[in-house]
C-alpha cells in the first residue's frame, strides 16, 4: 500500500476522457509518490495531464484505473458522499483565478469549508481568524474581493484553503493571474506554509521560476512523468 511517510500515492493511473465519439486517454499507466511534508512542482505542456493529476489527488475526479491512496484514504473505494466528506477534512485547494465570494467579505469567505463541519460560530471565527493571520491579511477581514488586490485575493483563497488544517493542498498555476512580484509574495507564502507548519503541496505551475519554490518539481508529457529532478528551493 505504499509507505506511510506517503501522503499521495499513486499507482499505475489510467484515465481517459471522451470528445464525442472520440476516446482520449490522457493518463497512461501513471506512478506517483508525494511525501508527507513535500513541496511537489508538476510542469509539462498544456494536455500533458497535470490538472488531471491533481484532480485524482484532490478527489475531484476519479481513475478508470489503478490505485489512489492520499492522507492514507484509498479513494478508489469512497462513494460520493465519504469521498465529499474525506475532501473537506483532508484537501485545501487553491486555484489560478481565486473563486471567491464577490457579495462576502474575506472572513466570511474564509469561514465558508468550515460551514460543512460541526464548529460552533466561535470556533469558526478563531479558526478564521488564524488562517487571516497566516496569510497577513487581518487587517482586511471585513474586506470584499473587490476592494482587494489580485494578490490579496489569492491570500484570502490560501486562507480559505488552510482554515480547517488540510492535510494536503493542491494549487493549480497559483500564481498564473498575478505579476511577478506578486507571484514572488504568494509562493514565499506557500513555501513558509510547507516549511513552518509541514504542510504537503503538490502545485501544477508552467512557470518554472515559479517551481523552484518548490522541494522537487516533476515533468509530465503525454500522460507520464519524464524527468524527476531535484530543485532547490
Amino acid at each position: 500500500m505504499g509507505d506511510t511517510t506517503d501522503a499521495v500515492l499513486l499507482r499505475d493511473i489510467v484515465k481517459t476522457y471522451r470528445r464525442g465519439k472520440q476516446a482520449v486517454e490522457v493518463l497512461h499507466g501513471l506512478d506517483l509518490n508525494v511525501a508527507n511534508g513535500e513541496f511537489l512542482a508538476l510542469m509539462g505542456p498544456s494536455g500533458s495531464g497535470k490538472t488531471t493529476v491533481l484532480n485524482l489527488i484532490g478527489g475531484l475526479d476519479s481513475a478508470d484505473s489503478g490505485e489512489i491512496i492520499v492522507a492514507g484514504e484509498q479513494l478508489n473505494s469512497l462513494s460520493g458522499r465519504a469521498l465529499a466528506n474525506w475532501r473537506a477534512r483532508h484537501v485545501g485547494f487553491v486555484f489560478q483565478f481565486y473563486n471567491l465570494m464577490p457579495m462576502l467579505s474575506a472572513e466570511r469567505n474564509v469561514e465558508l469549508p468550515l460551514l460543512l463541519t460541526s464548529l460552533s460560530k466561535a470556533k469558526r471565527s478563531e479558526h478564521v481568524r488564524t488562517a487571516l493571520d497566516i496569510v497577513g491579511l487581518t487587517d482586511c477581514a471585513s474586506h470584499k474581493p473587490g476592494e482587494l488586490s489580485g494578490g490579496q485575493q489569492q491570500r484570502v483563497a490560501i486562507a480559505r484553503a488552510i482554515v480547517a488544517d488540510p492535510s494536503i493542498l493542491v494549487c493549480d498555476e497559483p500564481t498564473g493571474d498575478l505579476d511577478r512580484t506578486t507571484a514572488q509574495e504568494i509562493l514565499a507564502l506557500l513555501q513558509e506554509l510547507n516549511r513552518a507548519q509541514n504542510k504537503t503541496i503538490v502545485m501544477v505551475t508552467h512557470d518554472q521560476k515559479a517551481a523552484d519554490y518548490a522541494s522537487r518539481t516533476l515533468y509530465l508529457d503525454k500522460g507520464r512523468i519524464v524527468v524527476d529532478a531535484g530543485i532547490a528551493a
